[in-house]
């Protein structure tokens, strides 16, 4: 494997959204079949799934010697005066990161649509002055994780939230800070909306902190948004595929960030909720085998 990339999996992968819900894998098999797809790296994925004590979670992982990549968190920014309440929310998790010896929190942004209905929240255009506030909400929200944790924000562009576009998101990346925050490439968020993941790496490699891998059916993509299907039916209908089906070409995205000088953990997040028990892990084995074969 190439030295730079270091390949990992998610919560995600096994259909985990919530802390709690009945529908899920009970965390101990997942981090069992994280094992056995052969994963040595994970992220900590909803906040209160894994364990949130420090030395119950170190226990867990490393009974079974697996690492933490990152923590991830949605942030609410968006709009005036959030900072203080997001921080509240993110501060547990960013302490967890790096008590696990991470260095990267994923933030993803608020979305306008309720992630588990569907149901419009707020309006999908934000306006100048809203736009405003969530750059300077997410350069705030990322000087206090660095200072205070050690942690690096990177920012993650999501389906139904309001920077989706592959435009929305080179305006974000122009609009924050580097020092403060970087980008989390989804290649499936980003390929969902019609986005090029190459090219993003291409014109801004600086920015590049993090990858999360996963594939989309670009027809249904196509019909979610020309018949403005919420994200969370088009996972039920099973936009992310298994690699190699869907788009982008995994193999270019990583020969691509295999060129950047940073090293970046590439973490496998196949949306799949909810779903059997029994699906995750051989899906896993076959994304493991195959994404190695890429690098």
């Amino acid at each position: 494997m190439a030295k730079n990339v270091v390949l990992g999996t998610a919560p995600d992968s096994w259909g985990i959204w919530f802390a709690e819900d009945p529908h899920q894998t009970p965390a101990s098999r997942f981090l069992d079949e994280v094992v056995q797809a052969g994963y040595e790296w994970i992220e900590i994925g909803a906040y209160g799934y894994l364990p949130t004590d420090p030395i119950q979670l170190a226990d867990e992982l490393g009974a079974r010697r697996l690492k933490v990549s990152g923590g991830t968190t949605f942030a609410r920014l968006q709009h005036p005066d959030t900072i203080e309440a997001a921080w509240a929310h993110v501060a547990p998790i960013a302490a967890l990161t790096a008590a696990m010896g991470a260095e990267h929190l994923v933030v993803i942004p608020d979305l306008w649509r309720d992630d588990l209905t569907g149901n419009e929240k707020e309006s999908r255009r934000l306006t100048t002055e809203q736009w405003t506030a969530l750059t300077e909400g997410h350069n705030e929200l990322g000087r206090r994780m660095l200072e205070e944790y050690g942690v690096h924000s990177q920012f993650h562009s999501h389906a139904d939230s309001h920077v989706g576009y592959q435009p929305d998101i080179e305006r974000f990346l122009e609009d924050t800070d580097p020092a403060y925050v970087n980008l989390c490439l989804d290649t499936g968020h980003v390929a969902y909306y019609g986005g090029d993941s190459v090219e993003l790496i291409t014109k801004y490699p600086e920015r590049i902190g993090y990858l999360h891998l996963k594939q989309v059916d670009p027809e249904l993509a196509a019909r979610a948004v020309a018949e403005d299907i919420s994200f969370s039916q088009t996972v039920r209908m099973d936009i992310m595929v298994e690699p190699p089906a869907g788009v982008p070409d995994l193999a270019e995205v990583l020969q691509a960030a295999e060129q950047l000088p940073q090293q970046l953990f590439a973490i496998v997040e196949q949306d799949m909720y909810p779903c059997s028990p029994d699906r995750p892990l051989p899906i896993a084995r076959r994304t493991y085998t195959y994404l190695s074969s890429c690098m």
